[in-house]
């Protein structure tokens, strides 16, 4: 079973109010070898922040209690955790929101549904450069 996975030891937190959304998101990274962390708001997606230490986030943009601009906020406004990527996760793709996401901090903007290979490319555009993911 130690077949190499290209991202393997990447650790991500993936913060969505959908259960459908975190599940086959956790299945497409773990696919990929990363270690995901599931958090269902943003409340609880700030406490695996701080417990786990992920190298990546994705954060979906409408929740309850605490919204992903807000939770994108307070861990762009936090010294521990600002260098962390964060991606936003949102069906709703206006001009308005992509100018919102990038104001509160956010490193990308991923439009739901997302597909396995564009949550791929997402986390090796942020954690790694294309040459180690490709062994080159």
């Amino acid at each position: 079973m130690s077949e190499n996975l290209p991202l393997e030891g990447i650790k991500v937190v993936l913060i969505d109010d959908s259960n459908t959304i975190r599940r086959s998101g956790e299945i497409f990274l773990s696919q990929a070898g990363c270690k995901v962390v599931l958090a269902e708001d943003g409340f609880d997606g700030l406490s695996k922040v701080v417990d786990h230490k992920p190298d990546m986030i994705f954060v979906d943009v409408m929740m309850p209690r605490l919204d992903g601009y807000q939770t994108c906020a307070l861990i762009k406004n936090n010294a521990q955790f600002r260098g962390i990527p964060v991606v936003m996760l949102t069906s709703k793709d206006t001009l308005f929101d992509r100018a919102r996401g990038k104001l509160v901090g956010s490193d990308q903007y991923l439009i739901k549904p997302f597909n396995k290979k564009s949550l791929i490319e997402a986390v090796i555009n942020h954690t790694k450069s294309v040459e180690e993911y490709y062994g080159y």
